[in-house]
């Protein structure tokens, strides 16, 4: 398959490319962002009416990002797509929402926290769902009537989502062409009837928004000519497995991670690559090494609970030298947890979850887009290194849509170092760089073909199980050494602006923390941001000279414990005057929040 077919398998929403599209500056009335929340029962249409906002503000030049919240239930529940748009990227929400739609306000009291709204929001609700709730009433925003039912029921097969659509695109200032074509890409092959009936109740909306409030709002399209994609974190993973050369994935279906699965299962299918469902994430993980034993790069896709069963196995990968990747979509915890809510709290498992001295990589994507940028990444590491990397993305990545300039693409790497011949082939030799040639069964000609053993006991230069001493600390020596020894580049984190403070962060929280970073700097106050992308192997001369300068450092996260914080006292040397900012899931961290805790300093 080809990048570009691979690409278009993303669901990448390409724009017409006449130029290069700079982000204008806001014009007088303009806003340079807007927030929207479309909110409802599940089942309603919030979701399928914010993929369609997000599709057209993309084709109209926007750049923009959609994060979705719901409940653990299979059917109903509660249900909202949040919803971002702007002229320069965004990586995370805003802090209140300047629009917010309610379809109904059934399950309402289940997320009203995770929607702030502020004096100047404003709320649309339809009377004949009853009285707004109190909440709404204490936040100070401006409530106005609109009538979603009545307007969907005056078009035959007409739905209430699309009324909700039409209104929303004319208020925020989205062109109604474009909405039209949204429409057709949407629901063009589903039949002339039902793209009318979308398309009658759009305009519906449409012709009552003229009599509401205003709301913050956008004069113009900005003049874009440059490529975007609109892809999922899920699906940027995915692709940047297939980049990576992944051929072969394992895994059990689990939220918030199955959609990795579901676009790679196609894909695969068009690169001569497999995908198996296994019975559990016993079996996809061991499926996993037996694969990349056998020359495929390998991957499976989980969240905590799979990452829990699959640690045993991973010290196998470990002790056998064998390269794999783990993509574990993170939810909240402990046990089930919240599935369907983002949290950071399975740093501790992932770098600390493998018994005996079992180094391997851990890294973590810090954007939608670099989901596949750090995916691609990890797997090249991970075949170069002949060793299991572990990808740690979370929900709010993983299940948000970002519209997005294509991602840069990561370091080039050699890949798997393969042994090609027979003679004197010792599979576990110690060498300088701890990295030994792996000979691929039934590839090597000749009366023995390389054979070696690779199971999960210590071994010694040949792989014969060995319990002696001098063997044992030859191979842990030689393991250590190929992870701490190499060379990452400047890919282990991503480091912007000077200052003597440092936001130091990692993966979805990163995005509030780029903003409250930025917002600081406009203000005056010279702040750097630091986001780890290499977790392990720990990189302290690399940090240290990032650090240099810094007399404090507010760590943000989202876990309980505060387990990016004790990782970092664990592996580097910090400031005297050290912050935490730690919130579990679900409330996301906000820009605001940061940037508060920052001015503290001043």
């Amino acid at each position: 398959m080809t990048t570009e077919c691979i690409e278009e398998r993303a669901g990448a929403a390409i724009l017409p490319a006449v130029g290069r599209c700079p982000a204008p500056p806001a014009a007088p009335g303009d806003a340079g962002t807007v927030s929207l929340a479309i909110i409802g029962s599940g089942g309603a249409g919030a979701m399928r009416a914010g993929e369609i906002l997000l599709d057209v503000a993309a084709q109209a030049g926007f750049f923009g990002l959609m994060t979705r919240t719901m409940g653990a239930q299979i059917r109903g529940g509660e249900a909202a797509a949040l919803l971002r748009i702007a002229t320069a990227p965004v990586s995370s929400l805003d802090d209140h929402f300047d629009l917010l739609i309610a379809l109904d306000w059934a399950n309402f009291s289940r997320f009203a926290a995770e929607l702030p709204l502020a004096a100047t929001s404003l709320v649309l609700a339809d009377p004949d769902e009853g009285a707004v709730p109190a909440a709404i009433g204490e936040s100070g925003s401006r409530v106005a009537g609109l009538a979603m039912k009545a307007l969907a029921r005056a078009v035959p097969g007409g739905r209430v989502n699309m009324v909700a659509l039409g209104a929303a695109a004319a208020l925020i200032g989205l062109p109604a062409a474009l909405v039209a074509e949204g429409l057709a890409r949407q629901f063009g092959r589903k039949g002339e009837t039902v793209l009318q009936a979308s398309a009658g109740a759009v305009a519906r909306g449409v012709e009552a928004a003229a009599a509401l409030p205003p709301c913050r709002r956008f004069a113009a399209p900005p003049a874009c000519a440059e490529t975007r994609w609109n892809i999922s974190g899920n699906q940027a993973t995915g692709l940047g497995a297939l980049k990576g050369g992944v051929r072969f994935v394992a895994a059990y279906p689990i939220t918030p991670a199955t959609e990795v699965l579901e676009w790679m299962a196609p894909a695969l299918a068009k690169t001569e690559g497999m995908l198996v469902q296994a019975e559990d994430e016993l079996a996809a993980i061991n499926m996993v090494i037996g694969a990349s034993f056998a020359g495929a790069p390998a991957l499976t896709a989980t969240s905590g609970p799979g990452l829990a069963l699959m640690t045993e196995a991973l010290g196998l990968a470990v002790a056998s030298e064998t390269p794999l990747v783990v993509v574990d979509v993170m939810r909240g915890g402990p046990s089930t947890g919240i599935p369907t809510k983002s949290e950071q709290s399975d740093l501790d498992i992932a770098v600390h979850g493998l018994h005996g001295d079992a180094p391997h990589l851990v890294l973590a994507p810090n954007s939608i887009g670099d989901c596949l940028t750090t995916t691609q990444w990890a797997v090249a590491l991970a075949e170069t290194l002949q060793t299991p990397a572990i990808v740690l993305s979370d929900q709010a990545l993983g299940q948000s849509r970002a519209v997005i300039a294509p991602p840069p693409p990561p370091p080039s790497l050699p890949g798997r170092l393969i042994a090609t011949a027979a003679a004197g082939y010792q599979r576990y030799t110690v060498t300088a760089s701890g990295v030994s040639p792996m000979a691929i069964p039934g590839t090597i000609q000749g009366t023995s073909g390389a054979p070696y053993v690779a199971d999960g006991l210590e071994h010694n230069a040949r792989g014969a199980p060995s319990a002696q001493a001098g063997d044992h600390h030859a191979q842990l020596d030689k393991r250590a050494r190929k992870l701490d020894g190499f060379d990452y580049g400047a890919s282990w984190a991503d480091r912007e602006g000077e200052g003597e403070i440092a936001l130091l962060t990692w993966g979805s929280a990163t995005g509030p923390a780029r903003e409250a970073a930025r917002r600081a700097r406009d203000a005056g106050l010279a702040v750097r941001l630091i986001s780890l992308r290499l977790l392990l192997p720990a990189r302290p001369a690399q940090f240290a000279a990032a650090l240099a300068g810094v007399r404090r450092v507010l760590v943000v996260e989202q876990s309980h414990g505060r387990q990016f914080h004790k990782f970092l006292r664990a592996n580097y040397d910090l400031p005297a005057e050290v912050a935490v900012l730690s919130r579990p899931g679900p409330l996301p961290i906000r820009p605001a929040d940061i940037l508060a805790r920052l001015t503290t300093w001043e």
